[in-house]
């Protein structure tokens, strides 16, 4: 096999990227359902911010992203990111309870 033939082209890795994202919305909807589940179960702000907990789970995904090859930093910022989103819907959502 040549080189050239097994380099792929920016719109096959483009397409591979927008394949990977739409697989990484689906898993957003899911743990967002989870989220807000969770939060219903939660009596006041203090226990949906959980500082405590969100620490926790960096660390984990942390140490997942070093066992899956992927950047810890880029994942840790990600997670972040996803954690204060969620913390928000689910406080959107106990007020409306």
């Amino acid at each position: 096999m040549t080189e050239q033939a097994s380099t792929p082209t920016i719109e096959e890795v483009r397409s591979k990227i927008d394949s990977l994202d739409r697989r990484i919305v689906e898993l957003i909807a899911e743990r967002q359902g989870w989220v807000v589940t969770a939060g219903s179960l939660k009596k006041d702000e203090q226990e949906v911010r959980a500082p405590a907990r969100v620490e926790q789970v960096i660390a984990k995904v942390r140490a997942l992203a070093e066992e899956a090859g992927a950047s810890p930093e880029v994942v840790e910022r990600t997670y972040r990111e996803l954690i204060a989103a969620f913390i928000d819907l689910e406080l959107v959502h106990q007020r409306v309870q």
